[in-house]
């Protein structure tokens, strides 16, 4: 037609391909959890700690019931990196096997209060009436009983007889691993059934209800994934909650027996000698500090890298 001139293909035609490039969900997650510096510098610090107590017994293998009254109290030398305790024994050593204790007191109080508020947390999502009603009342019930004085007459009423029945070190563990997690599953309950009740009206699980899916098939295969990310992010606080917990429990002397040095054990021996040995409860505390605040800041940018409203 005349007056008309055709585009040119190299302006205005899309490039061969040039469609938008596919990032799956993972790498976008990743991509925007980078982005937070202090998330990544505690996933490393976190990292770091998980690598040395796992691997640095088979590296420092000095006994942790070694005793020598030479070195009692010794300040951090050559040959004993972190100092030694009033009985002489090396206190990196007993810090690398209680550090063990202490991370698989958390991963394991985690994954107990994080099943336990799932499924509670499901089950009244997808009910309606007296279950959900019902489970609720159990949740804010359990909210409103005192955490820490319950912790310890639980472990009081209850360590030596299951101490007396699988022995010392696993009777205490199961014991603070279901009681720290039984009295932490509620945030998380609620946090789920929140996120069920937001999910089951979605457009695409109204598709899946309309298409015959059954109740089990929409919450397994539509709202429980979608539902996963606060979840991950609350496990991160549980870990950190559960830690503190446990050093607490070892503080009062309710936890582990003294020939098993968790983070608060060892803190806990270590406070009627402050003023002669500080480096005793510093290295202690100051595990116990680094590893709940690099486990925040982690799990802070995993709130962000997993809240698809925030830009990043």
């Amino acid at each position: 037609m005349a007056g008309l001139t055709l585009a040119s293909p190299t302006a205005d035609a899309p490039p061969l391909g040039g469609h938008a490039r596919y990032v799956s969900p993972s790498r976008e997650t990743w991509r925007r959890f980078r982005r937070h510096r202090l998330a990544v510098a505690g996933a490393l610090l976190l990292v770091l700690m998980v690598l040395a107590v796992a691997l640095g017994p088979l590296v420092w293998r000095v006994p942790i019931d070694d005793i020598d009254f030479a070195a009692q109290l010794a300040g951090p030398s050559w040959s004993h990196p972190l100092g030694t305790d009033d009985l002489g024994q090396d206190l990196l050593a007993r810090m690398l096997y209680g550090g063990r204790i202490s991370l698989s007191v958390g991963l394991a109080a985690m994954v107990v209060a994080l099943v336990v508020g799932t499924v509670v947390g499901a089950i009244a999502g997808v009910s309606r009436g007296s279950v959900d009603m019902a489970l609720m009342w159990l949740t804010d019930l359990f909210l409103s009983l005192p955490a820490l004085p319950l912790l310890l007459l639980i472990m009081y009423l209850f360590r030596d007889t299951l101490t007396a029945l699988v022995g010392p070190q696993l009777g205490v563990f199961v014991l603070i691993v279901a009681v720290i997690g039984g009295l932490r599953w509620m945030q998380v309950a609620r946090l789920v059934r929140a996120q069920f009740l937001s999910l089951r009206e979605k457009e695409f699980v109204e598709a899946a209800r309309a298409l015959g899916a059954t109740t089990w098939r929409q919450v397994m295969r539509h709202i429980l994934p979608n539902s996963l990310g606060p979840v991950i992010v609350a496990a991160t606080v549980e870990v950190a909650a559960a830690i503190i917990n446990e050093a607490t429990l070892s503080f009062l002397g309710l936890g582990f027996p003294p020939d098993t040095p968790s983070w608060g054990r060892i803190l806990y021996d270590a406070k009627d000698n402050l003023d002669v040995a500080p480096h005793w409860a510093l290295v202690a505390g100051g595990a116990i500090f680094l590893t709940v605040l690099s486990i925040n800041f982690a799990g802070d940018g995993l709130r962000d890298a997993l809240d698809p409203r925030k830009v990043m």
